[in-house]
């Protein structure tokens, strides 16, 4: 069982029953629906929902990872039971989603200012607790700067990535070890941190609407359906990008690789930046103003660059990225779907 000290469950409050806590300190969620002198907590859970959704910084009660006030851990716990339990009664997927992401970034936020500080072996020792926790993946601290990670767990949680700077070859390996510093190991166990949460999340039961709480839950209806999925149709597309555009349809987080993917082959098939974009809106962490200068740059429109090309049948199914038919047959790349050879 992972014993969390305070600043370590203001941090991760997921990791443990943050419901447990609430009874332990007297408090049920009725009360937050009733109680006046509770409402500072339902106000800090709102605010923790509606910066999920816009991308905008959520105001922690933390300093510098640190419970430093006396209400600092209460706040940052009730404020995370009570916003889960707000998302779960509006039954709107996309905040569920969007918030679990905006938790795993902050949760990366604070693996790697932990990681970075760790020195003691105790101190390490619970950081090692906590991401296995998260991932399943067990890390090790041979020097002060560098982490370790079996070579196994590294190419299966790097093959989604395309960048030069996570091939194996770049990185020191020693004793089936891959050496790196702990913005890369927090970086590569993203996904799975994001998956942790949202499991979590999704496990949690609430009654059917507690009484109090009635009018912002209809407000974060409204909110949620500001993010409706934008449906396009598939027509003729490979399984693919077909399967990459239905997790955006649910409002699902696509991989980066995933994003790469789709956006190539669509603009490759001679769809506009303008086209393309809406399809993105359904992301997690949508943000319009990256998403078109990231199209714009596939699309060669930046001046420096030319056109990207959709990856090759073999690179996709290296990143997980292949949901091959029978109407694939013979072909070398997702441009070639749908034609006939002589």
């Amino acid at each position: 069982m992972l014993t969390l000290g305070t600043d370590e469950f203001a941090k991760y409050p997921f990791l443990a029953d943050a419901g447990a806590y609430l009874k332990d300190k007297g408090f049920t969620l009725e009360q937050f629906g009733s109680d006046p002198d509770l409402r500072p907590s339902v106000d800090k859970a709102l605010h923790r929902i509606e910066a999920s959704t816009d991308n905008t910084n959520y105001h922690s009660e933390l300093e510098d990872g640190m419970t430093t006030k006396s209400y600092s851990l209460e706040f940052e716990v009730f404020s995370f039971v009570i916003a889960i339990a707000l998302i779960k009664l509006s039954r709107m997927p996309t905040l569920v989603r969007r918030f679990a992401l905006a938790e795993a970034k902050r949760a990366e936020s604070h693996l790697k200012t932990d990681l970075r500080k760790a020195q003691k072996q105790s101190e390490i020792d619970l950081i090692k607790k906590i991401i296995f926790e998260l991932s399943g993946i067990e890390i090790d601290k041979p020097n002060e700067d560098f982490f370790t990670i079996s070579v196994t767990d590294y190419l299966t949680e790097s093959a989604s990535f395309n960048e030069k700077e996570w091939k194996l070859i770049n990185h020191h390996v020693e004793n089936g070890k891959v050496f790196l510093n702990s913005k890369k190991i927090i970086r590569l166990l993203r996904k799975k941190i994001d998956v942790y949460i949202t499991t979590k999340i999704n496990k949690i039961r609430v009654p059917e609407m507690i009484p109090g709480f009635e009018a912002k839950v209809d407000n974060l209806i409204s909110l949620g359906k500001k993010y409706t999925p934008v449906f396009v149709s598939t027509g003729e597309y490979p399984p693919c990008i077909k399967h990459a555009i239905e997790v955006l349809e649910k409002g699902e987080n696509l991989t980066h690789a995933g994003r790469f993917m789709l956006a190539t082959f669509l603009l490759s098939k001679g769809q506009s930046v303008q086209q393309v974009a809406p399809l993105f809106k359904n992301a997690p962490d949508y943000n319009e103003r990256v998403t078109l200068y990231q199209l714009n740059n596939l699309a060669g429109n930046s001046g420096n660059t030319t056109q990207y090309s959709c990856p090759s049948c073999q690179k996709l199914q290296s990143q997980n990225l292949c949901f091959a038919t029978s109407d694939c047959a013979n072909i070398i790349s997702p441009m070639q779907f749908g034609r006939k050879k002589a």
